[in-house]
Parts: C-alpha cells; sequence; structure tokens
C-alpha cells in the first residue's frame, strides 16, 4: 500500500448510528501481533487447499455446536464481469477463497447454469446445497429456463440477491420479499421494509450493499456479502463496529475534545470537510479520503487525534488480519535474503533516481487508485532507523490536482523481508506489516504486500503494490512470474487497478540531509532494463 491515507474521518457522524466503512482498510495503539510462524526456508509457498472443477470451497464437516453460513452461487455460464473481463464464474470462486479469510465457517459454493442451458439434470449436489443455503446469490442469469429453476427452487430459501440478473427474480431478506423500483434487481431503492428491520436500517443496508456491489471490484463483492450475512444470518466479527454505541459516544466528546469540537466547527475547512465526509457512501473511503485532501486543516487533524487516537469516543477497536499468510522472497541474486539486503530492496532506485519506486498498480480499492504514486524508503541518520514516505497526488472535490506526503517508521520483523510500518496520519495512528514477495534481479519491478489495521478507526485491510523503476507494467516476458507472485498473496491480476502516471510533474520528492541508502544491493543502470 504505497500511499494509504486513513479515511478515519467517515466515522465522525455528530452521534448518528455509526455507519459501515470498508471492512478490509488502516491502526493501533498497542503493537500489531506477530506474524505468522516463520516458515521453513526451502518450503514452497503454499495457500492451502484450493477449489476444483466448479465448486469453490469443499465443505468442511461441521462439527456439533458450530454455526457455519452456508452460500450457493448460481452464474450465468459464460458471462463476463467489469473486472478486466474476468468471467463471473472467476469472480466468485476467487470471492469464494477470500471469504475464507473472514472465518473457516463461511462456506460459499459456486455453481453455473450450464446444466440447464444444456437441457442436462441439475448436479444432486446443487441441489443439497440449495436446500440447505443460507443465501442465494445469482450473478448474470438471464437465460428464462435458468430461471425458471431458480423461481422453483429457492422458495425456502431466507437471503436471495439477485445481480445483473433477469427482472422477474425477487429478492428476499430475512424471509421476506424485497420489491425494488426494478424487480429482480437490488441496485435499486428499495420500497417495501424486510421483517425484523426498521426502515432506517434496511435501507441503509441495502444502500451498503448496493454501493459496494456496483463498485465492481473483488474486496467489495466480499463485502457486501458480508454485510447482508451480518445483518440477516449471524455477526460478522470484523463488521462489529456497524452497531451503535449510543450517547456515550457524543458524552465523550464533550467531556474530553471540547475544544478541538469546537475549533473544528468554527474552522471553514474542518467543517466542510466533515459535512463532506457525512456525504459519502459508507464503504466509501476513496471518496472520503477525497474529503479530507480538499479540507485538510491542523484543525481537522486535533479533532480526530482527540475524539478517535486520544480517547476513542467511538470504542472502536481493529486487528491486523492474520490471513492471508503471504511467504517473503527467500533470495536475491543468489544469496539468501537478509534484513539489511531487503531494506536495500525497498531502497530500490533511489539514488539512481528521486525515488525508490513508482507504483504500477494496486489491489486494494481504497488505497491503491490515487495517481502518480512515488515511494521514498531510506535510512535515517540515527543508527537502526528506516523510514518510508510515500508522495501522491489525490484530485481535491474543486478538481484541483494535489500532492500528499506521508512519512512511515519501519521496523523489521522477525523473518527477513517482513516489516512493520507505523504512521500518524490524520490524527489516528496506522499500523501494517509489509512483505516484500518479489523483486526481480535486475529492479526491473517488485511486488509488495501489506496488512494492517486502524484500531481507533476500527478498521483492517489487506492489499499489494506492483512498483518499477518507472511506473511501466512489467514485460510480457515477466507474466508467468508475477502471475506466481500475486497467487502467493491470494491475488488475481485481474483485480490490480492500474494507476495513472499520465501528469505527474513537480512531485514534491527529496528525503531528510544525511539519510543514506543502499548497503549491499548495487543498483544498475535504467537504460539496461529499458531496452
Amino acid at each position: 500500500m504505497s500511499t494509504k491515507p486513513t479515511s478515519i474521518e467517515t466515522a465522525l457522524l455528530n452521534n448518528r448510528r455509526l455507519r459501515p466503512t470498508h471492512p478490509i482498510s488502516s491502526t493501533r495503539l498497542r503493537p500489531p501481533p506477530p506474524p505468522p510462524p516463520p516458515r521453513p526456508r526451502r518450503r514452497p509457498a503454499s495457500l492451502g487447499a484450493r477449489a476444483s472443477g466448479r465448486v469453490s470451497a469443499v465443505p468442511e464437516v461441521e462439527k456439533e455446536g458450530d454455526s457455519h453460513v452456508r452460500i450457493v452461487a448460481l452464474v450465468g455460464e459464460g458471462s463476463v464481469s467489469p473486472l478486466k473481463r474476468a468471467t463471473w464464474e472467476e469472480v466468485l470462486l476467487h470471492t469464494a477463497e477470500r471469504m475464507k479469510w473472514v472465518g473457516e465457517g463461511y462456506e460459499m459454493l459456486v455453481f453455473t447454469d450450464k446444466f440447464i442451458q444444456y437441457n442436462e439434470p441439475a448436479p444432486e449436489n446443487l441441489r443439497r446445497e440449495v436446500s440447505r443455503a443460507d443465501m442465494l446469490v445469482v450473478v448474470a442469469v438471464r437465460n428464462q429456463d435458468s430461471v425458471n429453476w431458480v423461481q422453483m427452487n429457492s422458495q425456502k430459501i431466507p437471503n436471495i440477491f439477485c445481480f445483473d440478473s433477469s427482472p422477474v427474480l425477487q429478492n428476499k431478506l430475512g424471509g421476506s420479499v424485497v420489491h425494488t423500483e426494478i424487480e429482480g434487481n437490488i441496485l435499486n431503492k428499495a420500497i417495501e421494509i424486510v421483517r425484523g428491520k426498521n426502515e432506517k436500517e434496511s435501507t441503509e443496508i441495502i444502500k451498503t450493499v448496493s454501493d459496494a456491489w456496483g463498485r465492481h471490484n473483488s474486496d467489495d463483492i466480499r463485502f457486501c456479502l458480508l454485510v447482508i450475512i451480518n445483518a440477516y444470518i449471524k455477526p460478522v466479527p470484523i463488521l462489529k463496529n456497524l452497531r451503535s454505541k449510543g450517547l456515550s459516544t457524543l458524552n465523550c466528546m464533550i467531556k474530553n475534545c471540547g475544544s478541538e469540537v469546537l475549533n473544528c466547527l468554527l474552522d471553514p475547512n474542518c467543517q466542510k470537510a466533515l459535512q463532506c465526509l457525512n456525504s459519502c457512501s459508507p464503504t466509501d473511503q476513496v471518496c472520503s479520503y477525497r474529503c479530507i485532501a480538499s479540507y485538510e486543516s491542523p484543525y481537522l487533524e486535533a479533532f480526530s487525534l482527540c475524539v478517535l487516537q486520544k480517547h476513542n469516543c467511538l470504542e472502536l477497536d481493529a486487528d491486523i488480519p492474520d490471513k492471508p499468510y503471504v511467504p517473503p522472497l527467500m533470495k536475491f541474486r543468489g544469496e539468501d535474503l537478509t534484513h539489511e539486503t531487503a531494506e536495500d530492496l525497498f531502497v530500490g532506485w533511489l539514488g539512481s533516481l528521486d525515488w525508490s519506486w513508482r507504483v504500477v498498480a494496486g489491489q486494494n480499492p481504497a488505497y491503491d487508485q490515487f495517481p502518480c504514486q512515488y515511494q521514498l524508503f531510506y535510512r535515517g541518520k540515527a543508527k537502526g532507523s528506516f523510514w518510508y514516505e510515500p508522495v501522491f497526488q489525490v484530485r481535491s472535490l474543486e478538481g484541483d490536482m494535489v500532492w500528499r506526503r506521508r512519512k512511515y517508521r519501519v521496523k523489521r520483523a522477525e523473518v527477513e523481508g517482513t516489516f512493520y510500518f507505523t504512521v500518524l496520519d490524520n490524527g489516528v495512528v496506522s499500523k501494517e506489516f509489509w512483505t516484500i514477495v518479489e523483486v526481480c534481479d535486475d529492479l526491473s519491478w517488485g511486488l509488495f504486500h501489506y496488512k494492517g489495521a486502524a484500531r481507533a478507526a476500527g478498521q483492517s485491510y489487506t492489499g499489494a503494490v506492483l512498483v518499477s523503476p518507472d511506473g511501466s507494467y512489467p514485460s510480457e516476458t515477466e507474466k508467468q512470474r508475477l502471475v506466481h507472485a500475486l497467487e502467493k498473496c491470494g491475488i488475481k491480476e485481474w483485480e490490480l487497478f492500474v494507476v495513472d502516471n499520465g501528469s505527474c510533474s513537480n512531485a514534491p520528492l527529496g528525503i531528510p540531509h544525511g539519510s543514506t541508502l543502499h548497503r549491499n544491493v548495487k543498483v544498475g543502470d535504467l537504460r539496461s532494463i529499458s531496452n
């Protein structure tokens, strides 16, 4: 995550019910959890059991007392998603794997309607799984025979969601039909309230699901399913911060942060920032950060520092995710990776160029999509100190392109090639665990994975950035190596968002006087990799 800003101000809702933010996004005051036990240095990387055939995950033997969530997805055969034209089947199979990162009790099976289109009997396991499903997700199903099959076999399923499918298909929440402005499409405003939820809460859930699905990225598709599970099936631990804290938030703010709240409300920029943040969709952290970038001020930082970081008035908490485990690079230029060499790989091209790396593409939709992302890694003057400064652009709400810069302290983790990052961003501490996944011997490109949490913001997240010296995508000859590196992170290439590196002049680069760069790694000539 090269330019990760913290969009925590979405939580400042003037005593309104806390609205959900993206579940995989920024920080904690106490030290982050240690990384998973180091793997043997020669052991090949493994992501665990993978799905085979049409089914995304093999159902586990359920122990007595276990609380599983069973999801069945039915996808139009051959249907293409907006995610770089990956098929919807691929997207949902991948979503099923990532649901296991939340917990082993989340079982999602993916089928296509091929058997219907070819007049074949339904697979026996499909009928069995549908009969006991907590949720049915229907995506891109438009064939009339397939529609008829869904209608006949889904009557007892309490939760049904139909996306990009026939308008005659109905959606259900908590056992009740949800009528929408366009029948069968939950991406429109609901006009009938779902049983068991009040009007405001139901509308908010549907809007959250609509916004999440409409982003068309893997993180938000998974989030969409988790919101539904949390509201109608069972509580989802990583969404615990959706729940209201009542008047205790307001009392905490008045008691501990009265002057900071008053100063913010009296400052035009700070007041506009809060108003802007509250207008953002609950899951739109990009929108939230644009508000911060447009109206950033010392008063906003002081407000966040007091209300969130110092006093935790919203009573939030988040931990760095345990999953996925991503194995670090083991060798560089034929030698075992050491801590000093790993730091040199972060330093990258700095010295030959004015930056270490430029971000080519990233996976996280909230934090990796900013234009013109520069990474600056360097050793500080103090013994053992190491720093990371991302420099990046944000388009303000007035349409201006503005530069932003942050400063992270970097410390070595136990395993070579892994690090802890810490930053104070807009008044909130963010902590992250980074892994160097791959760096070519000629430094033509690299892949860095991160996972982190913002305790005071109640957010956690994962992601990865693809970097190169000039912001160019790796050559076609490197395709298989890149795909393999992404697979170690549990990421598909079609999940990557390519960064706009078109207009990046006058970036505020430079590092502090007295800083040092490489110790072990010799950096070559950029021309040698551009030919």
